[in-house]
């Protein structure tokens, strides 16, 4: 099945120069404290108007707090000064809910930074498609059934947010198509036990109906701080035979991106794994919508992994301070990756920069 955005892989094959300094920086606190975070995710908000049943961040709380607009416009311009080169807005909250979130993304984009959204896509700002649509990279709505009675279920909401989310999509499909803009918009679901049944009925409805780029078919991954443990232990090996059914919906326009090999790799023993994380802290950061800055989103409230908070500090101050050197040390020297996890969004990337440190391919200089 195809994959042109290389969804169930990594891209950090196209910053070999990143990849160098961080191989070179390894136990090197000068070294890495200048390798700046290639990609971000931000949360504009903390509450969200769904529950859905598999929310990895529900003990968080869904508290009713947005980042200050005026820290977040200097703070942004200063991380693009500084090397970070994209951000996705989602978050322990609905991303779309901030009042100002379209300013955000110009100051964003001013700032020399690409932009992308996951969202559950069923409030769409007042000037969204015509002020934030032509400079947003992706966007990436949360859809997790196929028929309005399993949305409400898991998404526990309304069952009449399902065909707005529908009509949301379709009219930003209508607005980039007759403007020829080159944002991509895609949808995803989250593959669970109750929705399995229809998968080819969302792959129509964002074919056929909506006219999207792609579907994305994901697998669960439990979080080791969640509330909720309903889908712990779910297997995937019974569903990934729906792989050869969906490629059906396959053509020059649209993808069905089913994630096998992440979900292969959910099962596999932990033996196999890498034993070090080599992404953190160095190609990615994650600031909730109180300000505080984290070196990886998997560890949201715990204190081994907050950097700093950007409400009072600049960018540089956290980024190049004694926390990220203390959080450096710790995952280098310290950290269980059993602790971690399983299919994190860095793992494709760790696996790489695993691969690329343990020399174990024999006669490597014969190209």
């Amino acid at each position: 099945m195809s994959d042109s955005y290389r969804i169930d892989s990594h891209k950090l094959i196209y910053h070999p120069k990143i990849v160098g300094e961080i191989l070179d920086a390894e136990g090197d606190w000068e070294k890495a404290k200048k390798i700046a975070p290639i990609y971000a995710e931000i949360s504009p908000v903390g509450a969200c108007n769904h529950r859905c049943t598999f929310c990895a961040v529900d003990y968080i709380g869904y508290q009713s707090r947005t980042l200050d607009f005026d820290v977040f416009s200097a703070r942004i311009k200063e991380m693009g000064g500084m090397g970070l080169k994209s951000v996705m807005f989602a978050g322990e909250g609905e991303p779309l809910l901030h009042k100002k979130i379209v300013e955000m993304c110009e100051y964003t984009h001013m700032a020399g930074i690409d932009i992308a959204f996951t969202s559950n896509a069923t409030v769409i700002p007042k000037g969204f498609n015509e002020r934030v649509l032509p400079i947003t990279s992706w966007f990436k709505a949360s859809v997790n059934a196929g028929t309005e009675d399993s949305y409400s279920i898991i998404h526990q909401t309304k069952s009449s947010d399902f065909n707005r989310v529908i009509e949301n999509l379709s009219s930003m499909i209508e607005y980039r198509n007759s403007h020829n803009l080159s944002s991509v918009i895609g949808a995803q679901i989250l593959l669970l036990p109750e929705n399995s049944h229809e998968i080819t009925t969302l792959a129509r409805i964002c074919k056929e109906r909506i006219g999207l780029d792609y579907l994305v078919v994901k697998p669960y991954s439990q979080h080791l701080f969640s509330h909720t443990t309903k889908y712990n232990g779910l297997s995937y090996d019974g569903l990934l035979e729906l792989e050869e059914k969906l490629n059906f919906f396959n053509s020059d326009t649209f993808q069905v991106i089913f994630r096998s090999e992440t979900m292969k790799k959910y099962s596999e023993l932990e033996e196999s794994r890498y034993k070090k994380c080599s992404a953190t802290p160095h190609l990615w950061m994650y600031v909730m919508a109180d300000g505080s800055l984290y070196s990886c989103s998997a560890f949201l409230l715990d204190d081994r992994f907050k950097l700093g908070n950007i409400m009072t500090q600049s960018f540089k101050e956290i980024w190049q301070g004694e926390k990220r050197k203390q959080n450096m040390s710790f995952v280098e020297n310290t950290l269980d990756i059993g602790e971690c996890r399983r299919n994190c969004r860095m793992d494709a990337a760790n696996r790489y920069l695993s691969e690329l440190k343990s020399n174990s391919v024999p006669h490597v200089n014969f190209i």
